[in-house]
């Protein structure tokens, strides 16, 4: 593909540079914020859009799952409305006492190359999360707790 315009092509030079930068310099709550959190009514349709918005797309991320809750209600896990929990890999996490509304969005296909298509499920159970600091770091999309 030809540029015509060398003031587009630096245009998305420094889009993709900015992009970088922001996500290299996220901290480990905002990549969780960025990967599992939807504040708002998320349909099993919406995955190919959120997946791309929030850059889990190059490659395809196989699966992605996104809690769709309040901030304060996730991060509350990691205190009152969590408890200690142990993945069978012997790692420390919480899960929630109470259920969540969780979309799970896996690729449709075998390759992992862009473009992605995703395929979305709802389900609603409780979560296993890492904390660091009284915040979520970490959501173990293996552990399916009703």
């Amino acid at each position: 593909m030809a540029y015509k315009s060398p003031a587009l092509l630096l245009l998305l030079l420094l889009t993709v540079m900015y992009a970088t930068l922001v996500l290299a310099n996220e901290t480990p709550y905002q990549k969780f914020l960025r990967q599992h959190y939807h504040n708002g009514d998320m349909s099993v349709q919406m995955c190919d859009s959120e997946m791309r918005k929030r850059s889990l797309v190059n490659p395809c991320k196989e699966t992605n799952s996104f809690i769709i809750a309040q901030k304060n209600d996730i991060i509350a896990v990691c205190k009152e409305a969590g408890k200690p929990y142990t993945t069978s890999q012997g790692k420390l996490m919480r899960i929630s006492l109470n259920p969540f509304r969780v979309v799970t969005c896996k690729v449709k296909g075998a390759s992992h190359r862009p473009p992605c298509n995703y395929k979305g499920n709802s389900s609603t159970r409780k979560i296993v999360i890492a904390c660091e600091n009284n915040l979520p770091v970490h959501y173990e999309e293996g552990i399916i707790a009703a």
